[in-house]
């Protein structure tokens, strides 16, 4: 354990109480207020200094927070059971028959062989398909998916090319491109659906904990789509017009090893059939939910009646369950996924949720959420647009420095305080927030695809900070303005 996490351990509850002692002493505060804020410097110094775990932090306060009185047990734990939590387990259970099964592959290969062979043309499928995959699988998953395909290709094109100057330099830029595209787009695509990115789900339960609104599968995709179709073909543009013009032609063999990898897949089998045929029936399900609840209540209630009998998380887990029901071989009792395959569920970002509404949740009881919406009224009236610029430009540095779902759970309760003292729709305010905390595109420990691309060897820091900071900026006034239009 290195002397920095050491420190960080150390420091942790050491913060907690000096925070305690100069609040309780020095502010106005009540107590549960400056028990809850020194909890949150425990749990940020942890996050900062990865001195544990990210989940195991985020049991700190279903812990402390019943010791010191500000919540029950009952009230604590509960937030580890929200029903979003439940959302992204059946998304990730759905996610994790597409890998099992190699189905994402053969969608992103499928992808890449249609966008041409020149190497914008490779640049962009393979921009567009680790985009569409991110949507739906972990960014890390994507990214890791991407790379052996990306190398594979990269190296195709360096024997072709061999060592002309002029050509060699291209063959840099497209490299270093190619590899930046993947990272970005593992990134950008999780913008688009609820079950995207972590973030998306805090900012989700978040909003239904405090407002008891849900946010929909649908009305999320009708404004995180666009931000991320418009993100990436920014990225594609930065990348391949601005900062790594590469102006290779057309690349004899390229195709061929997509070709290759398709053909060592084989035909679609079975079970990737059934995991298609399951995945698609859950994602038209979330986008078609309101028609499909009153088609089922006509059909068990009669007419007049209006029930929601699914919601976006019932569907979720209706999709998983299938994943452990259906047989692809029932002599031999094989199933699409067994138990053993649920040890690969990143069980510690479930955690994580669990742990941001208990804070988020001991953060309102205590009033603090209120406190900050009647101080921002003394700032006389901020323009939303102004506003919003800042509140996502101040998300999306710090989004560069940890992680962007602490950044979520501790930023999106104070956004929600900020837009109540303005009077704005706090979702105006906070969306763009959340999705700009997936814009982590200048360091490569920002985010796991960024190390993983940046650890390839065809990155250079200084190659990934100057594009990230173009992309930051333009990225960062397009999901502002768009969300504005959108939310």
């Amino acid at each position: 354990m290195s002397q920095f996490k050491v420190k960080g351990l150390v420091l942790g509850p050491l913060l907690f109480g000096v925070v305690y002692l100069l609040l309780i002493n020095f502010t106005d505060l009540n107590p549960d207020a400056c028990k809850v804020l020194a909890t949150a410097a425990w749990m940020v110094t942890w996050w900062v200094t990865d001195a544990v775990h990210v989940a195991v932090t985020a049991l700190v306060p279903m812990v402390l927070l019943p010791l010191l009185g500000v919540l029950t047990v009952g009230q604590a734990t509960a937030s580890y059971g929200n029903p979003v939590i439940y959302l992204f387990m059946g998304g990730f259970i759905i996610a994790l028959a597409l890998e099992k099964h190699r189905l994402h592959e053969r969608i992103a290969l499928t992808m890449i062989r249609l966008t041409g062979t020149s190497g914008d043309g490779i640049i962009a499928g393979f921009t567009l398909a680790t985009g569409l995959i991110s949507m739906w699988i972990s960014n890390t998953a994507t990214a890791i998916m991407m790379l052996p395909i990306a190398v594979s290709v990269t190296q195709l094109i360096s024997d072709k090319l061999g060592s002309e100057g002029s050509s060699q330099k291209g063959y840099r830029n497209f490299a270093t491109g190619l590899m930046l595209s993947i990272a970005y787009a593992s990134n950008i695509g999780g913008m688009a659906t609820i079950v995207g990115t972590p973030p998306n789900v805090v900012m989700v339960g978040l909003y239904d904990q405090r407002y008891e609104d849900n946010v929909t599968f649908t009305e999320w995709l009708a404004v995180g789509l666009p931000v991320s179709l418009t993100v990436l073909i920014l990225c594609y543009v930065i990348i391949t017009r601005i900062a790594f013009r590469n102006q290779l032609k057309s690349i004899k063999g390229s195709s061929g090893v997509i070709r290759a990898r398709l053909a060592e897949m084989g035909p679609l089998s079975k079970a990737e059939r059934m995991v298609l045929i399951v995945f698609g029936i859950t994602a038209f399900s979330w986008i078609f939910r309101d028609f499909i609840n009153d088609l089922l209540s006509v059909i068990f209630y009669g007419r007049g009646e209006d029930r929601a009998i699914l919601d976006d998380t019932l569907i979720a887990m209706i999709g998983g369950l299938l994943m452990f029901t259906l047989p692809t071989n029932f002599r031999k009792g094989e199933f699409l996924l067994t138990w053993e395959d649920m040890k690969k569920l990143p069980w510690g970002i479930l955690i994580l949720f669990g742990g941001g509404l208990c804070l988020a949740k001991s953060l309102e009881d205590s009033g603090l959420i209120q406190m900050i919406g009647d101080g921002v009224t003394s700032w006389g009236q901020v323009n939303l647009l102004v506003l919003t610029l800042i509140l996502s430009a101040i998300g999306l540095f710090l989004t560069e420095l940890m992680s962007n779902v602490a950044l979520t759970t501790i930023f999106v309760p104070v956004v929600f305080g900020i837009a109540d003292g303005f009077g704005y729709n706090p979702a105006v305010l906070a969306v763009p927030v959340t999705l700009a905390a997936s814009c982590a595109f200048c360091l490569p420990i920002s985010t796991p695809p960024n190390a993983i691309l940046f650890a390839s060897g065809h990155i250079r820091l200084i190659d990934m900070v100057r594009a990230g900071i173009i992309l930051n900026i333009v990225s960062l006034t397009a999901i502002v303005l768009l969300s504005l239009l959108l939310v």
